[in-house]
């Protein structure tokens, strides 16, 4: 029955995640949350945001808040290069940007290519990781950016952008 719960689960996951790179390390977007990507551009800084909230930018008339994923990770911040980009998604009807060193490429991960994200003791929030996926010989941190963006963040984005 757990076999059963477990392979059902991996069905779920398998499909096409858009890879990008924080700090060497590759991570995973399901690619249906994605709405676009644009190079980096100026950020309109907003008083009394979070930390790991940017700023806001104009996509086309529409302002939309910017997270820096690094900083969401208790990453160190990094210099922009031409490579760092904006992933714009979209998170509980909410558009907004993140910040990533670079974009890498769009892979189909079949389900017996993922696996449970490993326990790493009750210290270790690792809700927002869907799972590890296996590809081209390396590991992808996929992952659920609903769950990374949550709650009060939500709130906080959306109130910083109005």
């Amino acid at each position: 029955m757990a076999e059963q719960i477990e392979t059902s689960r991996q069905q779920s996951r398998a499909g096409k995640y858009l890879t990008f790179v924080l700090a060497k390390e590759t991570y995973g977007l399901e690619i249906l949350k994605v709405r676009e990507i644009i190079g980096i551009m100026d950020i309109t800084a907003v008083p009394r945001a979070p930390e790991f909230v940017k700023g806001v930018i104009n996509l086309r008339g529409k302002v939309i808040p910017v997270v820096d994923l690094r900083l969401k990770f208790g990453l160190a911040e990094a210099q922009h290069t031409e490579e760092t980009c904006i992933i714009v998604v979209t998170v509980e009807q909410v558009e907004m940007g993140i910040v990533v060193d670079k974009v890498s490429e769009v892979l189909n991960i079949a389900a017996e290519g993922i696996e449970e994200t490993p326990s790493f003791g009750v210290d270790v929030d690792t809700a927002f990781i869907l799972g590890m996926g296996k590809a081209n010989g390396r590991v992808i941190i996929l992952l659920d950016i609903v769950k990374v963006m949550i709650g009060s963040d939500i709130a906080a984005i959306a109130t910083s952008a109005a």
